[in-house]
């Protein structure tokens, strides 16, 4: 169970070491400084419907309740440790998981729950402005619940640092609260993350994407050789599963308020569809290329020593690694992927423990691509002819081998200037990008829904559409 009478609720056994304990109540006014300063805008009064961790069992890990947004109880939750567990892959596979962190990989872990840390308080910085122009109180209450979530997972990371890193781990957390999303002079460590979320379109995209790209990283890291970072990860992946439904259910609800429209004035015409006040579906598509671009690049070059490096010191698996029928040591496995020879691309076989992003970039797409099969039935049951689709892996690239080339959605190969004269096809522009804001203005009346966007199939937590999700005052 979570004792929430500490002062910072966790079921970690706090308490007992005090030295811990004082190091992270140290932080804790740090953070929530940081929540003020760049958390939500404009809530320190609001009262919101949210799911808060009373056990990190299946059944009862969330109770729903009112809470005031500054008031929300952050802590540290693990999943239980898993008696007699081993290593499942590497060069330690089948040895007993560690308990304290290997000094050889010192360096290396410290560096990857950084990474991690820091994707965090970025996605809640990146969202912070996003409440002033809520589409309905619903969507408000799933914003400030991701919000929230995102805040724990910070705490997450930062335990692992305070409890296992010592003086650099204590550094690392302060670091993690003074850098900024965006910042110019001290920017959050991946790209992704620097990325402004302007708008709700832009954030449901986020969730779906980018989120998901969450999924993929920190199942790979609860599979890993040191058991403090597994556990903690595998509690963390219960609470993203909300954070992939907030961004596929609100993206498929602007979709069906499109086709709607369409249906309803028959017509397909972009400039009609704007003038009627919906996002059509040439501009969805190109949010969809936008953020299914820029998310792959967090997956990093296509051959990686790093990762290798991390899987063979079975500190970071693949996706679902027990899962996979082979030695889970890839000595002298392959693995397909793309490559560019003479203006071409093809495919070769590479050694699979060099390809280990790419795989892992490839799981994530998998998975994308059913999220857009999804999207797609909605103008498939209203009869209409449009479908979405991912575009190629090479479109719109800044890491790895596409980086230098440009790509069309349909792979092929462009010179510069065709990509100059073609580029806003695909991607937003500031005028698809000054609509989309246009449509942003606040809905804050229970029931009540923002043109541009379907009610939900049902509430949260089997409460009504209609509910008071979020009180103000």
């Amino acid at each position: 169970m979570i004792n929430y009478s500490d002062r910072i609720p966790n079921n970690v056994d706090l308490s007992s070491n005090k030295t811990l304990q004082r190091a992270l109540e140290h932080w804790q006014p740090a953070f929530l400084d940081w929540w003020r300063e760049m958390g939500p805008e404009r809530t320190q009064t609001a009262s919101v419907y949210l799911r808060t961790a009373v056990s990190v069992d299946p059944t009862g890990w969330a109770h729903f309740d009112y809470v005031k947004m500054p008031e929300y109880r952050w802590g540290i939750f693990l999943a239980p440790s898993g008696a007699g567990r081993k290593i499942g892959f590497g060069e330690h596979k089948g040895k007993d998981v560690w308990n304290e962190v290997p000094g050889e990989y010192r360096s290396t872990l410290r560096r990857i729950i950084v990474t991690q840390g820091d994707t965090e308080p970025a996605s809640v910085e990146q969202q912070r402005h996003l409440g002033l122009t809520c589409p309905s109180l619903y969507d408000l209450r799933n914003l400030f619940q991701v919000n929230v979530e995102e805040g724990r997972h910070l705490w997450a990371m930062v335990y692992l640092l305070h409890a296992y890193f010592g003086r650099d781990g204590r550094e690392e957390g302060e670091g993690l609260l003074e850098r900024r999303s965006g910042d110019a002079d001290n920017p959050r460590i991946l790209s992704a993350f620097n990325e402004k979320t302007p708008d709700w379109l832009s954030f449901f995209m986020f969730t779906f994407f980018t989120d998901r790209d969450g999924k993929y990283q920190l199942a790979s890291l609860a599979e890993s050789g040191f058991d403090p970072l597994a556990r903690t990860c595998r509690f963390m992946l219960t609470e993203e599963a909300h954070h992939l439904f907030v961004g596929e259910a609100g993206v498929g609800r602007v979709i069906q308020r499109t086709c709607e429209a369409m249906k309803l004035h028959k017509t397909d015409d972009p400039a009609a569809l704007r003038a009627m006040g919906v996002i059509d579906l040439l501009t969805l598509q190109k949010y969809i290329n936008f953020h299914f671009s820029v998310t792959s690049d967090l997956y990093g070059s296509e051959f990686s020593s790093n990762a290798a490096s991390y899987f063979v010191n079975g500190l970071k698996a693949r996706f679902d690694e027990s899962r996979i029928a082979d030695d889970h040591q890839l000595g002298g496995e392959t693995y397909s992927l793309m490559d560019i020879v003479d203006d071409r691309i093809i495919s070769r076989e590479v050694a699979a423990l060099s390809a280990l992003n790419e795989r892992l970039r490839d799981d994530w797409t998998v998975d994308v691509q059913a999220g857009v099969d999804r999207w797609n039935r909605i103008p498939e049951k209203l009869g209409l002819a449009f479908r979405f689709k991912l575009p190629h892996k090479g479109f719109h690239r800044k890491i790895g081998m596409f980086a230098e080339i440009h790509v069309d959605p349909d792979g092929r190969l462009l010179s510069e200037a065709d990509w100059t004269r073609r580029h806003a096809d695909w991607l937003p522009t500031a005028e698809d990008r000054d609509f989309v804001h246009t449509l942003m203005g606040r809905v804050a009346e229970p029931g009540k829904f923002a043109n541009w966007i379907a009610p939900p199939n049902r509430g949260i937590n089997n409460q009504p559409i209609e509910f008071e999700y979020v009180r103000f005052g």
